[in-house]
């Protein structure tokens, strides 16, 4: 059952899904899968969460420039800045995350999500990894 959904989302989208997301696996609750777009010029990846995966708080520092570009490319996800209400990200959504903002991104409970990330280039950037989101906040969302 896993697979099918896995392979119906796959499907669903233009870009692979990719393998594992083990290199950060610390910094997700469930499963997440990477698959680099472009590493030349700009940074792209196709990032996908399996239903209720979703990253750590995190920050995108930089002193010029940096921060990250989220483009939703199929399923169904949330993207949350701290102290803010989560939006609700579907394909073809767009979310520009300046350097310094706290925040985190996921799939819905529900769901499969991908987005790709797009790596917004500066100076002297750096990625701070916070703390796992609250399971009854997530829990809250539909």
């Amino acid at each position: 059952m896993a697979n099918e959904a896995m392979d119906a989302h796959a499907s669903a989208m233009p870009f692979p899904i990719g393998a594992p997301n083990d290199a950060f696996a610390q910094y997700f609750i469930g499963q997440s899968y990477l698959a680099p777009v472009s590493s030349r010029q700009v940074g792209i990846f196709n990032v996908t969460f399996e239903p209720g995966c979703r990253n750590n708080w995190h920050i995108h520092h930089a002193d010029k420039g940096g921060g990250q570009i989220l483009i939703c490319v199929a399923g169904r996800g949330y993207y949350q800045e701290w102290g803010k209400a989560a939006v609700e990200m579907k394909p073809g959504d767009c979310v520009n995350i300046p350097a310094g903002v706290k925040h985190w991104h996921g799939a819905a409970p529900d769901s499969w999500f991908s987005h790709l990330a797009v790596e917004v280039p500066g100076e002297n950037t750096a990625n701070e990894w916070l703390g796992a989101v609250d399971d009854s906040q997530y829990g809250s969302l539909k």
